[in-house]
């Protein structure tokens, strides 16, 4: 029996887990000899590969001398929190990486938080040593600072840690030693890492991720906390309502490298998979069937933005996806729910609209993403925030941002997250950075990234993550520009789009087909106007002079699915299909605009 060790690789976004964890499977032999990986193998989802971030945690276990390293690869997204939390229960240690130029992010702060009041023990590696710009002892003293402010303890406190590259595939107790390999970490990881506590007692399991097949449908994951976890004796499950049902365990699979290999028991300490018990969820136990007592229940923060998702009615619908009926959005939504614990879909007066919730437009917008590649049509209102009362007082979401930008944009930074309600709370200099630290409201923050963008010539390096609740911190001024709408549906013309570029920014470009009510750029001035895109120039047999210059059309401004998320009102939509994302009005009809432009003018009389 091999002796287990259960790491979890927390870090901020981008500072290579997913690429360190390739190496130690490379050097560790997980691989064949002859077998072609790709790179970020654990990333294998497509839009983790695009994107370069990790969604969803992955296990895989290494072996290494007569040690099973079980490895839990995390999220460093803050909108993906909810599952690094869970997670870490399964953990005895974490290794926490920081970029050996940025040194400790808004995400280090937060994982790390989460692992000290878990008592998990740390190992720190300082990663991309390779960097030409880096500043290794520097940030080794900002890790030792960040740990004293989250209050770690001495046993804590007393660290190990290692200089590497992850992406060279070597790690260093001292900068002069020989760059050679992985095993100095390794090493550490199995001296440092206290194996798992084993308790006396019958058994018990914790459900602390899912996964879905199609075939077994729903699988749980999680560690075996006490006793030994068989698939032919009985077992309780036990919900999070405290209520206790009789079940068995249909297969149980551990992690042996990057397969699951099916046994027929899981002693206690180690990491499996459970298949075949009806209705799993996060949080519930898996007990002795005689004697069932449950683990202490998981906390899941709760989502503090939703959106209503509603199928897709524009004169496009049903052109360019397959699902577009209001019974498959609703399938699909409850689906996600089998697996995405931080969602949370609620059904609207209107079978054909739902008010989806969770925990950031980025959290959102992935499953939107995810929804379109599979061949949904659907529409999408904008984010709204998700308020609470606490004490009497309407309190609304707040959120930590940094924003790292050269010194000499930092005043206009400062101006346009003050016009949100952002409170400067910390500024320091990053070698030729200034690195700010605000608290502002979640609402603030949706069409910011674009703004801060523009003002510093793309300069400046933004991140955010959920910080508390709060009293309301008053209104927010809206967008200042009003929209471009098309007046009628057909191909845009050149001539047309030409003829209006003094009247603001377009979003289309010529041959574009449009339809009655698409919003196809910004106005330069407050209010919206309809223009006729379609309009083509007037043939006579008569040359003016002047009248045929050519036609120069500046490139239009194409949106990301989260910054057309995060630029409409609340009177207008994004049309989501497998092709296209399209901006529109909510009633496409001139005269109905102008009914509901005047009722809501009454409602905030």
């Amino acid at each position: 029996m091999k002796e287990i060790r259960n790491i979890a690789i927390i870090a901020h976004v981008d500072h290579g887990k997913t690429t360190l964890v390739d190496q130690i499977l490379k050097q560790c032999q997980v691989f064949r000899d002859n077998q072609v990986v790709r790179e970020r193998f654990l990333d294998s989802n497509d839009l983790e590969r695009e994107r370069g971030i990790t969604i969803l945690a992955k296990n895989i276990s290494i072996p290494y001398k007569h040690y099973k390293i079980n490895l839990i690869d995390t999220p460093g997204h803050s909108d993906f929190g909810g599952e690094v939390e869970r997670v870490l229960k399964m953990a005895d240690g974490v290794l926490l990486l920081v970029d050996s130029f940025e040194g400790p992010m808004p995400q280090t702060r937060f994982v790390l938080e989460k692992a000290l009041s878990l008592h998990l023990k740390p190992i720190v590696v300082i990663n991309k040593i390779d960097r030409p710009d880096n500043r290794p002892l520097e940030v080794l003293d900002e890790v030792y600072d960040l740990f004293i402010e989250l209050g770690a303890d001495e046993n804590q406190l007393d660290f190990p840690f290692v200089y590497a590259s992850g992406r060279e595939g070597w790690a260093i107790k001292k900068l002069d030693d020989p760059r050679i390999d992985l095993t100095p970490l390794l090493e550490k990881i199995i001296k440092r890492i206290p194996p798992p506590k084993i308790e006396e007692g019958t058994a018990q399991f914790q459900i602390t991720s899912l996964d879905y097949n199609d075939y077994v449908g729903r699988i749980g994951i999680g560690r075996v906390f006490r006793g030994t976890l068989n698939k032919t004796t009985p077992v309780s499950i036990i919900k999070r309502d405290g209520s206790v049902k009789q079940t068995t365990i249909k297969q149980l699979f551990i992690f042996n490298g990057l397969v699951r290999e099916e046994v027929d028991e899981v002693q206690a300490g180690d990491i499996c998979a459970v298949v075949g018990v009806e209705d799993i969820d996060i949080g519930d136990t898996i007990a002795d069937a005689t004697n069932p007592e449950p683990l202490p229940i998981i906390s899941i923060d709760e989502p503090t933005i939703s959106m209503t998702f509603t199928v897709n009615n524009s004169p496009f619908y049903g052109k360019e996806g397959k699902f577009v009926t209001s019974r498959q959005l609703r399938e699909r939504l409850f689906k996600e729910l089998e697996h995405n614990v931080a969602l949370d879909v609620q059904e609207m007066n209107t079978p054909d609209a739902f008010k989806v919730s969770g925990r950031g437009i980025l959290h959102l917008s992935i499953l939107i993403e995810n929804m379109r590649r599979e061949g949904f049509e659907l529409q999408v209102r904008e984010p709204k925030v998700i308020y609470k009362e606490i004490n009497g007082k309407k309190t609304e979401p707040i959120e930590i941002l940094t924003v790292d930008v050269p010194s000499e944009f930092a005043g206009k930074v400062i101006e346009l997250v003050g016009q949100r309600r952002g409170v400067l709370v910390k500024m320091e200099n990053k070698g030729n950075l200034n690195s700010l630290e605000f608290h502002i409201p979640s609402r603030g923050i949706m069409g910011l990234r674009t703004k801060i963008l523009t003002a510093t010539s793309g300069e400046a390096v933004m991140h955010h993550r959920f910080f508390q609740y709060e009293y309301f911190k008053g209104p927010i001024g809206k967008k200042s520009n009003g929209v471009m709408i098309s007046m009628d549906e057909g191909p845009a013309t050149a001539y047309a789009i030409d003829s209006l570029q003094d009247r603001g920014k377009f979003f289309i470009d010529p041959g574009e087909v449009v339809y009655r009510g698409q919003i196809i750029g910004e106005h330069n001035k407050e209010n919206d106007i309809e223009v006729n895109i379609q309009r083509g120039k007037k043939l006579s047999n008569m040359r003016a002079s002047g009248s045929d210059k050519a036609i120069k059309i500046v490139p239009a401004i194409k949106f990301t699915l989260e910054e057309a998320l995060e630029y409409i009102q609340d009177d207008e939509m994004v049309e989501v299909t497998p092709k296209s994302i399209r901006l529109r009005k909510l009633y496409l009809d001139p005269n109905e605009r102008k009914k509901y432009n005047l009722m809501k003018m009454n409602e905030e009389d």
